[in-house]
């Protein structure tokens, strides 16, 4: 008999019933500390004390009214990402997903609306990851994805990153956007160089293109600039964002020059959820919190602390690991054996990772993470290996 809820997901043995900071506690009352934090969402942690506030106070005045109407934190949040970014106009979503197919159908719309509808393909890369909707399954294009799910949307083209001749020639009359992550996530934690940036960005000028990138999980502080793209001095001309924006609470945007966006009148687009005062609330305080030359100071800090005890901890277990890669606080960790044994073990450690792309692990703790607890994910980390190896 199928379960109540739809088994699409290959879940671990474990049930949390509470979350205080980096650590989360299941129903036996054993404590994981959680260097997932809700695959890069969590990014303040677990009951954020001001998170919590706004929250309930929030939950006293109003929680929905639709986008028939006016909302101010709606106003509030807006106002705050166009000041921190390159965007002059954000459009709310409830998740990832949603931020991406509104920053295609964006792309698709700025060209039908300057009289040229023939320019709706979109060149992505492969081994990236945009959603699971069948829009942006058909971005990714990989077969693990699309599998079954047939036939796809038809507009996108996927080259490899490094392979320039390939994208050069992927360029015709009917392109219409670059897509991609500036460090891939689910593809295995693989930061994509400066040089490829600002290269991107020089093809899109030269083309006449439109340049997305989905910081979807590579935003919000992640990396220790508020988006990961700041780094190499690049701007898009249209980024969607999720994950770390709400704090936990599923929110999402797509952010745009007045440009890329001039084609999205009244009609073209629209959410019942999107942007709605509770979720506003929350991201709002999130930015007040994440997005201060001090907060993102301290998340350069802690990253070279973590980088520093992994590297030591590939060193002590090279029959488990093999390197250490990423930006900021967003890690991987490539292992020699499997990668879900290597979490699976972490679980009867006390420690909680992410499997990814390439045989890696993710680490992509709370922004706000001690560095006692960093010292003691490794602890954990190198118990869990030292299981593994006893194993083998």
């Amino acid at each position: 008999m199928i379960p109540a809820v739809l088994p699409t997901y290959a879940r671990a043995p474990l049930t949390f019933v509470k979350g205080e900071g980096s650590w989360l506690v299941d129903d036996q009352d054993r404590r994981f500390l959680d260097m997932g934090a809700g695959i890069a969402v969590n990014a303040l942690g677990h009951a954020h004390p001001k998170l919590v506030e706004v929250l309930q106070h929030q939950a006293t005045q109003l929680w929905h009214t639709s986008n028939l109407y006016q909302i101010p934190n709606q106003q509030a949040l807006a106002e705050k990402l166009v000041e921190a970014t390159f965007a002059d106009t954000v459009f709310f979503t409830n998740s990832g997903t949603e931020s991406m197919e509104c920053a295609v159908k964006m792309a698709r719309k700025f060209f039908s609306h300057k009289g040229q509808p023939e320019r709706y393909k979109i060149i992505a890369f492969n081994d990236s990851f945009h959603g699971r909707s069948l829009g942006m399954i058909a971005a990714a294009g990989a077969e693990k994805l699309t599998k079954g799910f047939g036939p796809m949307l038809p507009g996108f083209v996927h080259v490899d990153v490094n392979d320039d001749a390939a994208l050069s020639g992927a360029i015709d009359g009917e392109t219409a956007a670059i897509l991609i992550e500036p460090v891939q996530g689910e593809g295995g934690i693989v930061p994509v160089s400066d040089q490829k940036m600002k290269e991107l960005r020089a093809l899109c000028d030269e083309h006449g293109l439109l340049l997305i990138f989905d910081e979807i999980q590579c935003g919000m502080g992640r990396t220790g600039k508020l988006f990961a793209h700041e780094w190499s001095g690049v701007t898009p001309d249209i980024m969607a964002v999720a994950k770390g924006i709400g704090g936990g609470f599923p929110l999402g945007a797509c952010l745009a020059t007045q440009e890329a966006a001039s084609g999205m009148v009244a009609g073209t687009h629209g959410s019942t959820y999107g942007g709605n005062p509770m979720a506003c609330a929350v991201g709002g305080a999130v930015m007040d919190i994440v997005a201060t030359p001090e907060f993102l100071g301290e998340v350069l800090e802690k990253s070279g602390l973590m980088r520093q005890k992994l590297e030591g901890l590939v060193a002590s277990h090279p029959d488990i690991f093999e390197e250490v890669r990423g930006l900021g606080l967003m890690i991987g960790v490539k292992c020699k054996v499997t990668n879900l044994d290597v979490v699976r073990a972490g679980y009867d450690a006390g420690i909680l990772t992410v499997p990814g792309g390439d045989n890696v692990i993710r680490l992509l703790p709370p922004l706000n993470i001690s560095e006692a607890e960093i010292g003691q994910a490794v602890d954990l980390l190198d118990q869990a290996a030292t299981q593994l190896k006893a194993a083998q």
